[in-house]
């Protein structure tokens, strides 16, 4: 594979992830929620950091910008629509652009609903999604800027990537969703086999993203709703949890 992904934990439960292409030696960073641990994995690899790609303007994906630009010059790119409240962006991007890292390119995908203007980023010839708070394991994000229909719209988006896609979300939500997950389907088989293999995880210390559309296809309630409205009810359940 051309690029090289690294998981960097932040802060309580946010991940950042580093991608690095060889070829170009250009290394990009996903949702800096903060600087220091950033720089320090990137400096621990003898990886400049080249850029930064934001998916939505929460400040736990964009609170390092500033710090990283300044250690590395890098160039900052995220959603147009988001632009008044990223005051580092250098590029504005909507669905249907492209994004290069060296010669690796990512297509930028609309999936508003977490926030407003909310984008995710699609490696298609590594088969690999950053899609910040939009798909988590077993979960999808809060609505908090959109709608159920927008959610569900980006269910399908997502799923029309491909089993095979890597999934990288931006937080270890993982064994909150499974415990909801099951309430919704106690009678899945796969569900039943993924939550034990996610608590044994969780004990063991390690992560459990990426993901990818095949488990969220089989286990996740979100991807799984068959409506607008059985997604919204499963969502309004998950806030009041």
């Amino acid at each position: 594979m051309p690029i090289e992904i690294v998981r960097v934990p932040v802060l309580s439960d946010n991940y950042v992830w580093l991608v690095h292409e060889a070829t170009s030696g250009e290394t990009l960073v996903i949702d800096p929620a903060v600087a220091e641990p950033v720089l320090a994995a990137a400096e621990a690899r003898g990886w400049k950091i080249t850029h930064i790609w934001n998916t939505h303007w929460h400040p736990d994906h964009v609170g390092g910008n500033a710090q990283i630009k300044a250690a590395t010059g890098c160039i900052i790119t995220g959603p147009a629509a988001e632009a008044e409240r990223i005051s580092t962006l250098d590029v504005q991007v909507r669905g249907g652009d492209v994004v290069q890292l060296g010669d690796v390119r990512a297509m930028v995908l609309d999936v508003p609903a977490h926030t407003a203007g909310h984008i995710a980023y699609h490696f298609e010839t590594e088969q690999v999604a950053f899609v910040g708070d939009t798909l988590f394991a077993m979960g999808c994000g809060r609505l908090f800027e959109g709608t159920a229909a927008q959610m569900f719209d980006n269910m399908r988006t997502l799923e029309a990537l491909g089993d095979d896609t890597a999934i990288y979300c931006a937080h270890e939500y993982t064994l909150s969703n499974a415990r909801f997950a099951v309430t919704v389907e106690p009678d899945n088989p796969a569900l039943q086999q993924r939550v034990s293999d996610v608590v044994a995880a969780r004990e063991r210390g390690e992560a459990t993203v990426p993901t990818t559309i095949a488990l969220e296809r089989a286990t996740n309630p979100f991807m799984r709703a068959s409506s607008v409205e059985e997604l919204a009810a499963r969502r309004a359940a998950k806030d009041a949890a």
